[in-house]
Parts: structure tokens; sequence; C-alpha cells
């Protein structure tokens, strides 16, 4: 995905060649610094190479916010840890969808509440005020998300915000799964990874397009290409 915000992509491919796509891209300006977060499959992932061309990486619908010009501050993977197994007094807002939370999330930490990110600043507007006050780390899959929550949030008065750098795949592939319980929902055909970053054994349903965890495939009412539990109403 290319806009004048930056450029966000997924590729897969061998080890050379994806060294010397990342060697090429480095020569862009703006992007000599582009840290890629790395997990192996042995299968190509993708479909299809896809190139879009849009106004937002993520669709935000807020004006004014400028990740770029006015980021906010950057947490990393070990730091975070750190701090978990020091038992610091901090709230883990993780600003991904209700799907994503479902099949793993931080220990502890705070949902948003959210079918999708457009739904953001609303989520926001429920938090409690006294977290305005408070050390805040945010994060998502890959740290894209962040990029425009943070800025907003900052605006909308919280305080202490910082932003989980890399997100969950760069917590993984730094800290492995510690403080983390589950998998992490991922847009490929892979569907999840687990903290060693080994795809899952999560599936897609055929029917309503749920991430379906192990434990939910034996449920009754999943069946491969009709129904899962969630579509298919209660027992």
């Amino acid at each position: 995905m290319l806009s004048t915000e930056g450029i966000n992509l997924f590729v897969a491919g061998s080890r050379e060649n994806i060294d010397l796509l990342l060697a090429d891209l480095r020569t862009v300006p703006g992007l000599a610094d582009l840290a890629p977060k790395e997990s192996f499959s042995g299968e190509q992932p993708f479909n299809r190479m896809l190139v879009k061309i849009k106004k937002e990486i993520i669709a935000f619908g807020i004006d004014g916010i400028d990740p770029a010009r006015r980021p906010t501050a950057k947490l990393p993977a070990r730091t975070l840890k750190q701090w978990l197994d020091e038992g610091r007094p901090v709230t883990l807002l993780d600003t991904r969808n209700d799907y994503e939370v479902r099949m793993g999330t931080f220990r502890g930490a705070l949902p948003a509440r959210i079918d999708h990110f457009r739904e953001f600043p609303d989520a926001v507007a429920r938090l409690p005020e006294e977290l305005k006050e408070r050390p805040v780390v945010m994060f998502c899959t890959g740290g894209i998300r962040c990029e425009k929550a943070g800025p907003f949030m900052e605006r909308a008065g919280f305080k202490h915000v910082h932003q989980l750098d890399g997100g969950i795949l760069k917590y993984f592939e730094e800290c492995g799964g510690a403080h983390y319980d589950g998998e992490c929902f991922v847009f490929d055909r892979r569907v999840g990874v687990d903290p060693s970053l080994r795809e899952t054994r999560s599936v897609i349903c055929f029917n309503c397009q749920m991430p379906l965890t192990v434990a939910e495939q034996s449920d009754p009412r999943y069946v491969p290409d009709l129904s899962c539990p969630h579509c298919a109403g209660p027992k």
C-alpha cells in the first residue's frame, strides 16, 4: 500500500530475494531506516502481488493526524517486557478489532472493543477519564494502526502514551510469548501465528469469514465450508 503517509507491505520470498528487495526499498527517500518484521513459512502465504495507492495506509477518517511529523513515542519490545516483568503500573491498550483480540492478547490488556479501526475514536471517548493521567502502552499486530491511534489519543488529552514498536509480531520476534496468551491473527493464508512465529492450526470460516481457533473448530456448530459457532447461532 502506497500513500503520501508512507508505505506498508507484506511480501514473501527466498532470503536472497527479500534482502534484494529491502536493499532496493531503502534507496527510496524516507525509507532508509525501513525495519521489517520477519517470520518464516513453509509455503507462499500470499496469492498474488497487489499494489494499491491509498489516501490513508490505514483508514481512520480523522483529519489532522500526522504520525510522520508528530509521532507517538515508541516503546521497544524488550523494554515492554522489562516493564511487565517488573510489574510496573501500566495499561496495555489493544487497538485491534474484536475478532483479532479474541485469538490472543497480552495478559490483562484492555480491548478497544471495536469491529473496525474507524470506530477507534469512539472507543477512546469511552475510556475512563483517569487513564489520561496514567501510562498507556497501545499495541496492534505490526504497529501500523498505532501510528494513527497514538497521536489521536494524545490530541484527546492522554498524557503518557507509548506505542509498542513493531507491534505484537516484533514482540514475538524479540521476546517470545512472555506475558501474552494465545496467538496473533495475521492477514494472510496462515490466519494465525504463535509466539514462536509459527503458523497455527486456526482457520477462517467459509461462511462468515471469522477466524477460528482449534478449540472453536471442535464446536459441533463448526461445519467446514458451511458454518461456525459465530454464524450458526446458539447451541
